[in-house]
């Protein structure tokens, strides 16, 4: 049986991955050991070598991938070149960290993995140990900010906190809520989000993009529902009304321009991609005919709601003559006004099926043409 013994590491390295082959793999670490001898790589594709000569028929093979978007998807495609070129039963994976490991599923999709070699660098536990790992501590910039910031941050603020409120309690207690939505800020990439966000409105400043006006345009939108959904419950305070329902007052009145903010948000995308002669996906198409459907849906809940609280009047149609025809005024039961905006969303939401239906199978040189 033919194995790979493949060492996933990080990085780029002074030859173009993946280096197959044992002399190929001892040049490499000859290399990289002599450029950083505390590189972990090292240790990593010296394991590689070991565990190659310990097994028949075995080759060794180094694959790395950056720490950019898309490594992951490197590291998959030096692993298909292998395979393509050479006819393996197994493999075993070498790797030197948790981040490392987490690509191990790539190794199992093309080749069953026999056995993953996790390495771990014993380090000496002395006083001298303790201090140079406290200097490379030190040395990163990352580290720093990530721990030693917040730290700093917690000891200035607890005795003006202490002080202020004259309570231990209540100073633990709000830093550690504070320390609380820092850990939340880190462990949901909230950072990674907001620089993107960032990024993303330059790239639309400068590049003339339509959506930017058409997200602004649908935030001021949904200032003015909310604003107008305030208002709306202001009307019913005072008479002994249950707080779940002013909430269904705040949301039946509000729902208007959310849904309209929606539907000038994603005409706007469209508009980008158009300008941009970009295969506008069916979920962007399909989206504006979700958001109106939702909105009908939802409207006519609250609107039931309502009625049958007699929070509000239901639904009165006035006296119509048309000629010799005479139409008597008449009100819409709560029940009929539910049932027809539930038709009317279902009916909105068939229709953007149909349309994104239509949209993905004509030419998709014309995105708007096709419609």
């Amino acid at each position: 049986m033919s194995t790979l013994v493949v060492c996933l590491t990080r990085g780029a390295l002074v030859t173009e991955p993946p280096v197959v082959g044992s002399a190929a793999v001892e040049q490499l670490v000859s290399t990289v050991g002599v450029a950083d001898p505390e590189d972990s790589r090292v240790n990593c594709i010296l394991e590689g070598l070991r565990v190659a000569t310990e097994l028949e028929d075995a080759t060794v093979a180094v694959l790395a991938r950056t720490d950019q978007v898309g490594g992951d998807r490197d590291v998959a495609r030096q692993l298909d070149e292998l395979v393509a070129e050479n006819a393996f039963d197994s493999a075993v994976v070498v790797v030197d960290s948790a981040e490392d490991e987490r690509l191990l599923p790539v190794v199992e999709s093309r080749l069953p993995v026999d056995a993953v070699d996790r390495v771990v660098v014993r380090q000496a536990r002395d006083i001298e140990s303790t201090y140079y790992l406290l200097k490379q501590f030190l040395g990163d910039e990352q580290l720093r900010k990530s721990v030693l910031v917040p730290l700093g941050l917690t000891l200035l603020a607890f005795p003006a906190l202490l002080a202020l409120s004259e309570s231990l309690t209540v100073a633990l207690g709000a830093i550690t809520a504070v320390f609380g939505l820092l850990v939340l800020y880190k462990a949901l990439r909230i950072d990674a989000a907001v620089a993107g966000f960032s990024r993303d409105v330059r790239e639309a400043l400068y590049g003339g993009q339509v959506s930017l006006v058409t997200y602004v345009v649908a935030g001021g939108l949904v200032l003015v529902g909310g604003f107008l959904g305030v208002l709306g419950t202001s009307s019913l305070e005072g008479e002994g009304v249950a707080d779940p329902l002013l909430l269904v007052q705040l949301l039946h009145d509000a729902l208007p321009w959310v849904t309209a903010a929606a539907l000038i948000a994603s005409t706007g995308r469209l508009l980008d991609g158009y300008l941009a002669e970009d295969d506008i996906g069916t979920a962007y198409i399909n989206f504006p005919f979700v958001a109106l459907a939702v909105g009908l849906a939802v409207r006519g809940f609250t609107a039931y709601i309502l009625q049958v609280s007699d929070a509000v009047a239901p639904l009165q149609f006035p006296a119509v003559a048309v000629g010799s025809w005479e139409m008597e005024p008449f009100a819409v039961t709560p029940g009929t006004h539910l049932t027809g905006f539930i038709l009317a969303s279902i009916v909105v939401s068939l229709v953007g099926v149909r349309v994104s239906a239509y949209v993905s199978s004509t030419d998709p040189e014309d995105p708007l043409e096709r419609m």
